[in-house]
């Protein structure tokens, strides 16, 4: 997967939400996908169903502009509904890709909304090309479909829990038909899924802050490997796969991809990131008169650094949060000050001082050294970096937008000389151990690392079937295989 070029951050791909029994279930998933916003902006979309038949909505751009049109909430009525936010990273941004995806199975309707990636999927696609199958989207999440479709089996469920049993991945799917609305996380628990009710209907949600916006409760987080079948008879709790001895919930969630104000695996984001920046104070600070977060998601975690350093924190640098695309033509020169139209420096705040600049990580480099550029320019005496994740090495292949390999920065360069690369005076990252003592833990087990940090460390827990299908049969005839597919 391949991130866009045009940007420098990290992105998550999307986010999932699904309530049941409620009669105002559409209203409530705009709401929910409103909340998770920060997951995927590219397109929205939402299915219901009222006890005679399925609505749905799809559209590309964001929640508050697709949603926001009384007739149409009028028209999705219904009291099961599951929506999506998207960010690509598997299929490309197109109407025939806005999820939930819609199909009339055997058992009737079926709507599906999917965070995360399956590393099967062209291995699976093929397959089920080669017996016949029609694929109407470029998305991984159709697969699964289409293992249902043509699994032995007579109800949703069991088509659903042998469908999961074909595919690998980090995963978390919410589903709907025509009477139940299910949940289910992959046997890792890589990707986020929670339980939450509102009076006495149950919701399923990617973050806890779209619990918040409905007034709904946190019941729990579903379990990795767990499946959750919710209907008119309550909440029923299935595993469908063998169990694990290990999870590996991704550690970047607690970094910068979950709001701030969310809960994730029961512990504050917001809080998370403060033990990080602490952590990061003791192992790297530099003499300084200010500590200036990289707004926004530098924020708490340069709060934690000043508070351990004992540092003034300032908002030296000021971001402008009603951005949009470029509204005039993108010269080169215009191209140039790009940075300036998100972020300005706040001289009063830095000038003729020595600034440390907290960020949550650095991909490709070029972000950073433009606000590097910015600190000086408005007079810092020097410029100091530290950030709150170990050096980003390797590309996601479970849901995250992330660069190829060979494109990140900390992939070509040692610490010192990505310092040169950006311009900074000094460059820190926290170490594993420090990121790991923050999650509460007493450091990294290398041999059984306790969250997913493949895209520190390389190391990856589930099988990449199709990145080893290509580096068997070669990428040209795996590129013929897919397209054939």
């Amino acid at each position: 997967m391949t991130a866009d070029p045009t940007t420098d951050t990290l992105r998550e791909k999307c986010g999932v939400f699904g309530i049941h029994g409620h009669p105002d279930a559409a209203k409530h998933t705009a709401l929910g996908l409103h909340a998770l916003q920060h997951r995927g902006q590219e397109a929205a979309g939402l299915v219901t169903y009222d006890g005679g038949h399925f609505s749905a909505h799809r559209d590309t751009g964001h929640v508050g502009d697709i949603f926001d049109k009384p007739d149409l909430m009028e028209r999705l009525t219904g009291h099961i509904a599951v929506g999506h936010n998207r960010y690509s990273t598997s299929g490309a941004t197109a109407m025939r890709n806005i999820q939930p995806l819609f199909a009339e199975l055997a058992f009737g309707g079926f709507a599906l909304s999917h965070n995360g990636n399956l590393t099967n999927f062209e291995t699976l696609r093929h397959e089920l090309v080669q017996r016949g199958s029609l694929f109407q989207s470029t998305t991984d999440t159709e697969v699964l479909i289409h293992l249902m479709a043509s699994a032995p089996a007579e109800g949703v469920v069991d088509r659903m829990v042998h469908a999961l049993q074909r595919i690998e991945g980090a995963y978390a799917f919410v589903a709907m038909t025509d009477s139940q609305l299910i949940g289910v996380r992959d046997p890792f628990g890589v990707r986020p899924l929670v339980l939450g009710q509102v009076g006495d209907c149950y919701v399923l949600a990617s973050e806890t802050c779209a619990l918040d916006i409905i007034d709904a409760t946190v019941v729990r987080d579903i379990e990795p490997g767990e499946m959750v079948v919710i209907d008119e008879t309550g909440l029923t709790s299935m595993r469908p796969f063998p169990p694990r001895n290990r999870q590996r919930f991704c550690v970047f969630e607690y970094i910068y991809f979950s709001r701030p104000d969310s809960v994730v695996e029961g512990s504050s984001v917001y809080q998370a990131r403060q033990r990080i920046g602490r952590e990061l104070a003791r192992e790297s600070h530099a003499p300084s008169d200010v500590v200036v977060p990289v707004p926004d998601s530098g924020v708490p975690a340069a709060i934690g650094y000043a508070g351990e350093a004992g540092v003034p924190f300032e908002f030296g640098i000021i971001r402008n949060h009603y951005v949009g695309r470029t509204f005039i033509e993108p010269t080169q020169s215009i191209r140039n000050l790009g940075v300036k139209l998100k972020h300005n420096a706040n001289r009063a705040m830095i000038e003729g001082k020595r600034v440390v600049l907290v960020d949550d990580s650095i991909v490709r480099g070029t972000t950073s050294a433009k606000i590097v550029k910015m600190v000086r320019d408005a007079g810092a005496k020097e410029v100091h970096m530290r950030i709150a994740a170990p050096p980003t090495r390797h590309s996601c292949h479970y849901g995250i937008d992330t660069p190829n390999a060979g494109e990140l920065l900390a992939s070509r360069y040692d610490v010192s000389e990505m310092a040169e690369v950006i311009g900074c005076d000094s460059l820190a990252f926290i170490s594993f151990d420090g990121l790991y003592r923050a999650m509460g833990e007493s450091g990294r087990d290398p041999n059984q690392p306790q969250f997913c940090d493949a895209c520190f460390t390389g190391d990856y827990p589930i099988p990449l079937v199709d990145q080893e299908a290509e580096a068997t049969v070669g990428s040209d005839l795996f590129s013929l295989l897919s397209e054939e597919a």
